[in-house]
Formats: C-alpha cells, sequence, structure tokens
C-alpha cells in the first residue's frame, strides 16, 4: 500500500526562489474528484502518470501511481478530464534532509504559491524556513483535485 504524509503551507515571500534547484512543468487532469479521493492523469517533462488518493484528514492519504503512455494521458486530459485542468511549474528546494515542492499555479488557479513537504510520519520534525507562512494541510481548499473544481481566481477569501 503506498502512502503519503504531505504538509502544505502558504507563503510568507519569494525568498525561496534563490534556493531553487529545478523547476518541472506539470499539467494534470482529474477524472474522478470527491471529498475521500481523487483519480488524476499528470504528464510532467516525458513522463506520464495515473495516480489515486484517498484522504480523510489531509495529511496522511493512501496513494498509488503508475506510469502510462504519453499519448493515453494526452487523450485523457484532452477528452475525460474534468475542468479546468491544472497547470503548474513544480520548483523544487532542499532544505535540511527533506524536499520542499513548491507549486506555482497557472490558468485558473494563477496567482496561487504552495509549498509542500512529504514526511515519513505525521509527527516527524521538519524544518521551517522563514518563507513558510500559514499552514493549508487541512483546508481542502488547497487540495489540487478541489483547485480543478473551485479554481482560486474565483476564491471570495483568499486563504
Amino acid at each position: 500500500m503506498g502512502v503519503e504524509i504531505e504538509r502544505k503551507f502558504l507563503l510568507a515571500s519569494d525568498d525561496w526562489r534563490k534556493c531553487v534547484e529545478n523547476t518541472l512543468e506539470m499539467r494534470q487532469g482529474y477524472l474522478s474528484r470527491d471529498a475521500q479521493s481523487s483519480v488524476r492523469v499528470r504528464i510532467c517533462g516525458e513522463r506520464a502518470d495515473i495516480n489515486i488518493k484517498s484522504t480523510r484528514d489531509g495529511i496522511y492519504r493512501l496513494e498509488y501511481e503508475y506510469p502510462i503512455p504519453m499519448q493515453d494521458a494526452l487523450d485523457l486530459i484532452r477528452h475525460v478530464a474534468h475542468r479546468p485542468i491544472i497547470e503548474k511549474n513544480r520548483h523544487i528546494v532542499h532544505l535540511g534532509r527533506h524536499c520542499w515542492e513548491i507549486d506555482e499555479f497557472f490558468g485558473e488557479n494563477e496567482g496561487l504559491v504552495v509549498a509542500e513537504v512529504e514526511l515519513g510520519a505525521v509527527d516527524e520534525p521538519y524544518e521551517r524556513p522563514d518563507w513558510l507562512g500559514r499552514e493549508v494541510s487541512t483546508d481542502s481548499r488547497y487540495y489540487n483535485s478541489n483547485l480543478s473544481k473551485l479554481p482560486y481566481k474565483y476564491w471570495k477569501d483568499e486563504g
């Protein structure tokens, strides 16, 4: 069984930008999305995956991910996935023994930037950089699956 333990944060400043080691362009579409689970197709560079997640608390999730042919991913995103498609750049920053993934959204979620860190346990300690803002791990508005239902540009209260 695959497990993902992740904490998600807004950002207090752009200081993280000087620490970026790599940037990946991503497009993903949701085939299924509800409060308990989601099925998504993601294209990142030359790789395409299908991903299944189930969550109860926003921090601890069951997660399964499998590679699929690129043409299948393109077809699923074009013809099957719910709109809007999630478009983002993922910036990679290593800090201490953790890797931070900072997602900068475009399209209908333009203006939203969040930082995520994956942990080995819910209570695992991690270094909090100065550029980290308020934690939003359990705020379901920030789940990518929900951003494909109600994009950031339509929020009345931006966090």
